[in-house]
């Protein structure tokens, strides 16, 4: 049986598998990304993969595996990262990624690539698993998300409030991370945070979640975003409500799965194909 993880698909296919680079827009502002296109005339299921704080990992070998398994895969950049135009926030970012997702259902793009616009999932690691579920929430035509270590930014504010030592320290966290950003800093960051709401959280997504298929996955070494503080709460939230679709586990890596990337890619696909099967 061909396994996508590990080997090339088969020859012959028509048209032929195709990567390259696309360009998509989010509030006026254009956005490169890369779409990997499975061999076959589709029209293919969709994942958007969503990269993390400040994209130095972009998930490009869970792209190439996907597209081996028959999903067209897309990476792709936010506002103000990465040479994009525009300035980098945290709304910003989820507001990007609403806006690719109804890019890639445009009957236009969807057609030229093979795409099937009725099935698109998300995927996203870090500030992107937040990301993928925040949007999967806000749109009931998502079919199915996977969230890998999340960091959920909805606990932060509690977590500075009334703590100068903790909002520093976070402040100078995100300042070493801002090389690759526009128009932002770790003081920024950190306030545009505190402003938000708390319902900004994971944990009250789950009546939004409730009907679809969730994969969370944490990692066991992770220092970033530790799994005690954001994922084991957002697990107990989707049981309790519940999220009947939920699937969970923790892998004894860290918080890039360095050691674990195809056992990762293993777990990611092997969700998608009981969720969106090719």
């Amino acid at each position: 049986m061909f396994d996508p993880v590990g080997e090339d698909p088969p020859l012959g296919l028509a048209p032929p598998a195709w990567a390259g680079g696309v360009v998509l827009e989010s509030a006026g502002v254009p956005l490169a990304g890369m779409l990997h296109v499975p061999g076959g005339p589709g029209p293919h299921p969709v994942v958007v993969l969503c990269h993390g704080f400040p994209g130095n990992e972009r998930n490009f070998d869970l792209a190439h595996a996907l597209s081996r398994a028959g999903y067209a895969a897309l990476v792709f950049h936010y506002r103000g990262s990465w040479g994009m135009g525009g300035t980098w926030t945290w709304q910003n970012v989820q507001e990007d990624a609403a806006n690719v997702v109804a890019a890639v259902r445009a009957a236009d793009f969807a057609a030229k690539h093979r795409l099937d616009a009725g099935r698109v999932a998300l995927v996203g690691h870090s500030l992107g698993g937040f990301t993928a579920l925040r949007t999967a929430a806000a749109d009931p035509a998502v079919r199915a998300v996977a969230s890998v270590a999340a960091f959920d930014f909805g606990i932060v504010p509690a977590a500075v409030r009334g703590n100068a030592q903790a909002r520093a320290m976070l402040v100078a966290a995100f300042q070493e991370s801002v090389l690759p950003l526009s128009g932002t800093s770790g003081e920024a960051l950190v306030a545009e945070l505190e402003g938000l709401a708390e319902d900004w959280g994971l944990a009250s997504l789950a009546p939004r979640l409730a009907g679809r298929p969730v994969l969370l996955v944490a990692a066991e070494r992770d220092t970033a975003a530790e799994p005690e503080a954001h994922h084991v709460p957002v697990v107990k939230a989707y049981e309790e409500f519940p999220v009947a679709g939920l699937e969970h586990l923790v892998m004894p890596t860290d918080h890039g799965f360095a050691d674990h990337r195809i056992a990762l890619t293993r777990v990611v696909i092997g969700f998608l194909g009981r969720s969106v099967p090719v």
